[in-house]
Formats: C-alpha cells, structure tokens, sequence
C-alpha cells in the first residue's frame, strides 16, 4: 500500500495558496506606496480653483492689453527678464516669477525679481528639478505663461513669454 503524503508536500496546495498570498502581498506593497508617497497631484481646494478661472483670464487679459512681452534669460544662476509694454504702461518695481512643475507640486518654487534697468529684472535661480515647468510671470493684475522642459541648453536659454490670446 502506498504511503499518503502529508498536504504540505502536494505541488497542487502550494499552487492554490500562491495567488491568493501574492494578492495580499501585492496589497500590502500597494498600501505602503500610497502612505509613503505624496504624489502632489490633488489639490485640497479644486472647487475654489475652479472658481479662479475667470479671474486667471482676466490677467491674461489685462497683459494682452498692456502689451507685455518678455524675455527670460537663464545664465550663470540668474535669471534675467526683459520686460516690455506700451508706452503709457508703467512697469512695476517687482514682479514674481513662479516655476510651477507640471506632475510635482512639492517642487514648485516663486522667485522676486528686482528691478535693475528701464526694463530688465533680475534674481538668483532656484534648484529646479529636471522636468517640465510652467514658468509663470505675474506683476500687479496681469501674467505671462509658458511651458518649458529644464534644464536648457545653451541654445534654448531665452524664452519669449507673450500674452496668450
């Protein structure tokens, strides 16, 4: 008579308990991941965002009718900005700059750029990640926007913002 093999030595109960544990591995690795990381891409507030719209183009608006156009220089760790508008516009003392990453909101960062000529502003730059950015360019009731990849090379280390409309 053949001698009965005890269940933890039958290949056909390890495969049936395999799947089974590897879900609530998978699970448990799922779990850690949404705990441990902040993927900075939920905004608390969406609803009041939301309701900003109408606003934001207003800004674009008021750029278009100032006739703002700017030119952003990346060098040596500066930032330098050629600002330009219509003659009876007066350029402020200060503007900010925002790089606003596109998938990383923990990494966004806001610049004051000081004024340092007729039309020319300038200010460190900041640590930014390799990544897609939306610089954002804003003085009193207007911005300038524009999506760029950093870092640039020496070639694409100007950028032109103009008024989007």
């Amino acid at each position: 008579m053949k001698k009965k093999k005890p269940w933890y030595r039958e290949l056909f109960v390890w495969l049936l308990i395999l799947f089974p544990a590897s879900a609530v591995i998978g699970g448990m690795f799922t779990i850690y991941l949404a705990i441990a990381s902040n993927d900075g891409l939920v905004v608390d507030d969406y609803y009041k965002q939301g309701l900003e719209i109408n606003r934001t183009l207003a800004r674009e608006k008021a750029a278009a009718h100032h006739g703002l156009e700017a030119t952003l220089h990346f060098n040596h760790q500066m930032i330098y900005l050629s600002l330009n508008a219509n003659p009876d516009y007066k350029l402020p003392h200060q503007i900010i700059i925002h790089f606003n990453h596109h998938t990383r909101s923990g990494f966004d960062q806001s610049v004051p750029l000081e004024r340092i000529s007729d039309n020319g502003y300038q200010a460190p730059l900041p640590d930014l990640i390799v990544g897609t950015w939306t610089v954002q360019v804003t003085g009193d009731d207007w911005r300038l926007l524009k999506s760029v990849h950093l870092p640039m090379t020496k070639q694409e280390s100007k950028i032109y913002l103009g008024p989007k409309l």
